[in-house]
């Protein structure tokens, strides 16, 4: 089997991951609301305004789906429209930076502190849950997994390549320079070192798609959480901001997550996935919560424990993905590190990323 056929099964096998992960998901969560109770967070007062509530969720369940996806399509729209968008383009630089803070700043800032918000709730028993930073710790392990992921995959997908025949020298892939009209300073270039050109970018490639797939999959479980809080909660008071915030989240976080794809060149078909389960994760995520609003109860030990490990898993890693993956490569790339200009204007796009995603934690 080749290695292209074999990184197919891989993404395949990702792609089919990712949606088996949402039942798994939803299931405990379901289980939970009709399990347990917890009364230590007593209801509001406006919580009884259902058909309100309903109208708010309705417009939720559009907006972000909109959002959601103009975000996430956005790179492929203007792609033939704007050549800035060209990877060689000092523009790409800015805006994969301004990407990678949304990034960042959804897993600091809105993601983490729900999870230690739900690991450290009251209605949680002393042991062990108050004994042991476990929100830190969850998050730690789960950025630790996802570079062993990658490193494992991307090495996998390298040793394959090595092994493979390569052309022989002295083949029609032989090349001769003669340098200075003169024959004693020829070069030869064999198809090995064109062998080896085309195994580098093999590999870059391979890796694009490791961290697509695995940035999706980060995103997708935080997602749907945010979605079922949503659609259970009974308040206009509480949906009402959160409907412009999570729209505007869900756009940012899609510009970020759709420039990954892009980079990534996959299938047609694969793209078409990725975008529809990202556009559709958290309104999905809205419905089931408004189909089980009546009966779900989000301060129930065993859903704040569900709620609290997931979230907690996917701020390791967004983390990892937006420090290692997305920042990192780019910061250290030579034509970043000799053009002051470019450098500068890479910080700031970064921190008005990760600005711009901070100001909506503000109403969500």
């Amino acid at each position: 089997m080749s290695t292209l056929i074999k990184f197919q099964l891989f993404s395949t096998n990702s792609l089919t991951t990712t949606f088996s992960l949402i039942p798994l998901l939803l299931l405990p969560i379901l289980v939970s609301s009709t399990t347990t109770t917890c009364i230590c967070d007593p209801r509001d007062e406006d919580q009884n305004k259902s058909s309100e509530a309903l109208k708010y969720k309705l417009i939720a369940v559009a907006s972000v789906l909109s959002a959601g996806a103009l975000g996430v399509c956005l790179p492929f729209l203007v792609k033939n429209l704007l050549s800035c968008l060209n990877p060689d383009k000092e523009m790409y630089f800015l805006i994969k930076a301004f990407a990678a803070g949304v990034i960042l700043a959804t897993g600091f800032i809105h993601v983490l502190p729900d999870a230690y918000e739900s690991l450290t709730s009251p209605c949680l028993s002393e042991k062990p849950w108050k004994m042991f930073p476990f929100t830190g710790f969850v998050s730690m392990v789960s950025a630790i997994c996802t570079l062993m992921m990658e490193a494992l995959a991307t090495g996998y997908q390298k040793r394959s390549a090595m092994i493979k025949p390569q052309p022989m020298s002295g083949t029609d892939d032989h090349v001769q320079v003669v340098l200075g009209g003169h024959d004693d300073g020829h070069v030869h270039v064999h198809g090995s070192a064109f062998a080896l050109e085309t195994s580098t970018t093999s590999s870059h490639l391979i890796r694009h798609r490791i961290i697509s797939q695995v940035l999706e999959l980060g995103i997708v479980v935080h997602s749907v959480i945010i979605g079922i809080s949503l659609g259970a909660s009974q308040s206009p008071n509480t949906i009402r901001p959160l409907v412009a915030a999570l729209s505007f989240h869900q756009f940012f976080e899609g510009m970020g997550l759709g420039g990954c794809i892009q980079q990534a060149k996959f299938k047609l078909q694969t793209v078409v996935i990725m975008v529809v389960l990202f556009s559709l994760t958290t309104p999905v995520g809205i419905a089931v919560g408004i189909g089980i609003s009546n009966t779900y109860n989000d301060n129930t030990p065993t859903a704040l424990t569900i709620q609290g490990i997931f979230l907690a898993a996917s701020a390791g890693i967004l983390i990892y993905m937006a420090l290692v993956d997305l920042l990192a490569a780019d910061f250290m790339n030579p034509k970043l590190l000799t053009n002051f200009k470019l450098q500068l204007g890479t910080n700031f796009s970064l921190l008005l990323g990760a600005a711009c995603m901070s100001l909506l934690a503000k109403w969500g």
